[in-house]
């Protein structure tokens, strides 16, 4: 199962990483750097949804596709969160938080599932919200610039902030849900 279309898709999210960061090396203009990237990442973004329709479609699931994936969606995010501060379009302290929880709530999820647990800890709405306003927020940020008026670098930043806050109330969710299960198995 490593080379099934939605595994394959899944790697797709990573080799795009060095496609991603590769773009502004490039002997481009700015504008087309930047369009060049946030397409790429919309596209691979894409990838996410696109892979487990067609694991499902294709009776393809498998364990280690469902390791892959999330990896493959915390790297894209990670890199692209990495890039936008290096490109002074993003917070450090923002990137910190979403990198941060995304190490911790991996190791917590690896935990609860060695001591049986995995449930307390399956993905949460508040997740979602977080997943979603990071990867409308990414685009904005690495378009930087205008869409239908709209003042990309602006709004990407609020939604940043958002995700923030949203990556910090979800894992205290996350944490509050572990707790009394790893209290539960500790003594």
């Amino acid at each position: 199962m490593f080379f099934t279309v939605p595994t394959l898709l899944t790697w797709a999210r990573i080799a795009a990483i060095p496609l991603i960061i590769g773009v502004y090396y490039l002997p481009l203009e700015w504008g087309t750097r930047n369009l060049a990237a946030t397409v790429m990442f919309v596209f691979f973004a894409a990838t996410d949804w696109l892979d487990g329709f067609l694991a499902r479609k294709l009776n393809q699931t498998s364990a280690f596709g469902a390791f892959l994936d999330p990896v493959a969606d915390k790297f894209l995010v990670c890199a692209s969160l990495l890039i936008l501060v290096h490109l002074g379009r993003a917070d450090v302290f923002v990137a910190l938080i979403i990198i941060g929880r995304e190490i911790a709530i991996s190791a917590l999820r690896e935990w609860m599932a060695q001591i049986g647990a995995s449930r307390s800890v399956a993905v949460h709405m508040l997740g979602k919200l977080k997943t979603t306003a990071q990867m409308v927020a990414i685009p904005f940020l690495l378009y930087d610039g205008r869409v239908f008026g709209l003042d990309t670098r602006v709004w990407g930043t609020w939604l940043m902030w958002i995700a923030a806050v949203l990556t910090v109330w979800s894992m205290v969710y996350y944490l509050q849900r572990a707790i009394p299960e790893i209290r539960a198995k500790v003594r």
